[in-house]
C-alpha cells in the first residue's frame, strides 16, 4: 500500500522549479499543516491524524503558486467548496484524505479564485503562514 492517499497521487509527476512533485510537497506539508493553518470552523476537529482537515484552499493556492494551473472547487453539501489543483491536465488534491472513504466528484467543478477566498483576512493570513513555513523547509541547493 502506498504512503500517499491523496487524490491524483499516482499521476502527480509534474515538477516545479525546485524539482518537487506534488508528492514531495505533500511530504513537506505533512510537517507543516497544523490547527493554526486549519479553517477556523473546523479547527476543533483537527488532529495530527487528520492533518489535511480544513487545509484545502490555502494548500491549493500555494500549489498554484508553485505549478501554475487553476484551482477548482468540489461543491459540498454545506455550501462550501473543497479546493484542488488542475495543472496541464494533471488533477491532484493534496487534502482529499480528510474525507476518508468518501469519493469526491472532480468533474465539472467551478474555478476558484484567490481574490474571493482571500477576501477573508484570516484565510489570507493562514495562506501566508503556510507558504512561509513551506519555503523555509525547502531543501537549500549547494
Amino acid at each position: 500500500m502506498s504512503r500517499y492517499n491523496f487524490y491524483g497521487w499516482e499521476t502527480a509527476d509534474i515538477k516545479e522549479k525546485h524539482g518537487l512533485t506534488p508528492r514531495d510537497c505533500y511530504d513537506l506539508l505533512s510537517g507543516i499543516w497544523c490547527a493554526g493553518t486549519c479553517a477556523p470552523r473546523m479547527r476543533e476537529n483537527w488532529t495530527p491524524e487528520n492533518k489535511t482537515l480544513g487545509q484545502c484552499s490555502v494548500t491549493a493556492f500555494l500549489l498554484q503558486d508553485l505549478y501554475g494551473g487553476r484551482v477548482y472547487g468540489v461543491p459540498l453539501s454545506d455550501g462550501n467548496f473543497h479546493c484542488f489543483n488542475l495543472v496541464n491536465g494533471c488533477v491532484f488534491d493534496l487534502t482529499s484524505e480528510q474525507f476518508g472513504e468518501t469519493e469526491l466528484d472532480y468533474d465539472n467543478c467551478l474555478e476558484q479564485f484567490r481574490e474571493t477566498h482571500f477576501a477573508k483576512e484570516e484565510k489570507r493570513l493562514r495562506y501566508e503562514d503556510l507558504k512561509a513555513r513551506f519555503f523555509a523547509r525547502l531543501p537549500k541547493n549547494p
